[in-house]
């Protein structure tokens, strides 16, 4: 549904991106993520036919952004992160304004305005001024503008600032409805947003792309873990050290009769069955054995400095 091909974008001096690559299939739920300054919202405004990018090539469905942007504008929902809402107006007025924006006619208009009102449950705001809504209905009210088109796409860009927490847990549910239906995107920099509502993320640090994947293999760790009793650490270090795809072992005394012994592997080898084995045969009493997975702001702190480490 989306492709983006070693995507540049400057500003003078400043490379905002830097030869972005990346898809996105239907149905998914993608959490674009990255620090202020990343390159995050520059590329969904390529994406969305807002910014022209300086070199490379983004597709919607097949279409280049740049050659048919109306055609790909039909099929996304944008709701960036200042909703573009005009306060004067009741909400009722506005979403029944973006409906003769987008061409609906008026059988496809009721039906559609009556169920993003449902969606983004706010019927009982419809004859308010949008100025004197909360912060969290005017993000509403900017989420139902936006896929009242019915999108095939929907594109948020940091959708939950300035939320409380209850609100920002309504907004998460009801992107997780979205997704049911939709593709969705969900640029942002904070981490449990996308813990909380995506299956897929790519974090994107300095313009470039740092790491893309399922958020299991993301914070997958290529460090196991057996809690053993043994007499002699340093031959089991030995021996759990010559097993296939295990680069080096350490240990740490629990203190309880036990040892903590890591396995640092190479790739992604499970070699849980040959530890177990191993132990069996040994007669080494095993208590546990497990990865040592990472959190999703571990693995982004350990992008960030590093890329820091490469510019410095």
């Amino acid at each position: 549904m989306i492709e983006l091909r070693n995507l540049e974008k400057t500003y003078g001096e400043t490379h905002a991106l830097k030869g972005v690559s990346f898809s996105i299939s239907k149905g998914e739920i993608v959490g674009l993520l990255g620090p202020n300054g990343a390159g995050k919202t520059t590329a969904m405004k390529i994406v969305v036919g807002y910014l022209l990018p300086t070199a490379g090539s983004a597709t919607v469905a097949g279409l280049d952004v740049v050659s048919h942007p109306l055609e790909v504008q039909r099929k996304i929902g944008y709701l960036a992160e200042n909703a573009p809402l005009y306060l004067d107006m009741v909400a009722q007025e506005y979403l029944e304004f973006m409906a003769d924006m987008r061409g609906l006619d008026a059988v496809t208009r009721r039906r559609r305005l009556a169920r993003v009102v449902e969606e983004c449950g706010i019927g009982h705001v419809l004859t308010r001024p949008i100025g004197q809504l909360s912060k969290g209905y005017r993000q509403r009210v900017g989420l139902a503008a936006a896929i009242l088109h019915d999108p095939e796409i929907l594109i948020l860009d940091e959708p939950t600032t300035g939320l409380d927490p209850n609100q920002i847990v309504e907004v998460r549910q009801l992107i997780r409805r979205m997704g049911k239906t939709k593709t969705v995107v969900l640029s942002t920099h904070i981490l449990p947003e996308v813990e909380a509502a995506c299956d897929r993320v790519v974090i994107l640090i300095d313009g470039q792309v740092r790491a893309d994947g399922a958020l299991a293999e993301i914070t997958r760790s290529r460090v196991q873990v057996a809690v053993l009793s043994t007499r002699d650490p340093a031959q089991v270090r030995e021996e759990l050290g010559h097993l296939e795809g295990v680069v080096s072992a350490d240990s740490s005394d629990r203190g309880d009769g036990f040892h903590a012994f890591r396995m640092h592997l190479a790739g992604d080898h499970e070699i849980g069955e040959a530890v177990a084995d191993l132990a069996r045969a040994r007669g080494w009493r095993m208590r546990e054995l497990k990865r040592d997975d990472r959190s999703l702001e571990q693995v982004f702190r350990e992008l960030t400095e590093s890329a820091a480490e490469v510019v410095a």
